[in-house]
């Protein structure tokens, strides 16, 4: 099933629940889907562009509850919570920290990289294998942290 076509099922869902948080979620998807349908690429929306749409919206929303975290703005937090939670239900599974460290050793091994100067080859190759398994930021500390 498309992204798509779970959103809509899911919306009609979180409808009938009167869920607000999983509505203004899902919505706010659903928008990005039609925004990226109709920005006049061409392009279709396959399942690595749905997933680096949904992690660019979690990112924005952390980003927001970071800031509203640091000017005591409770309610406000507590919204871009909920939404972050109701928009990781459609992303892949993250990896545990774990099992990214051992991935990211294996990537270094094939990649041959020994010092900071072969992050961005590590980094290209690690992301492009994980596809939405984990976020760049965590992907770039720990490959810091094993070359450095």
């Amino acid at each position: 099933m498309s992204l798509e076509a779970k959103i809509a099922t899911d919306l009609k869902t979180a409808m009938r629940a009167k869920d607000k948080a999983a509505l203004r979620s899902i919505r706010a998807i659903k928008a990005q889907i039609l925004l990226a349908k109709t920005d006049g690429s061409g392009k279709e929306l396959d399942e690595a562009a749905e997933v680096k749409m949904l992690q660019k919206m979690v990112k924005q929303r952390k980003d927001s509850l970071s800031i509203f975290e640091k000017q005591n703005r409770a309610e406000l937090a507590q919204t871009e919570k909920e939404e972050i939670e109701v928009i990781e239900r459609y992303l892949p599974k993250q990896m545990d920290e774990a099992a990214l460290t051992t991935f990211l050793q294996d990537v270094i091994a094939k990649t041959g990289a020994s010092s900071m100067k072969d992050m961005g080859k590590v980094m290209g190759m690690a992301s492009k294998q994980l596809g939405g398994k984990a976020d760049g930021k965590t992907i770039s500390s720990i490959v810091k942290q094993l070359l450095g």
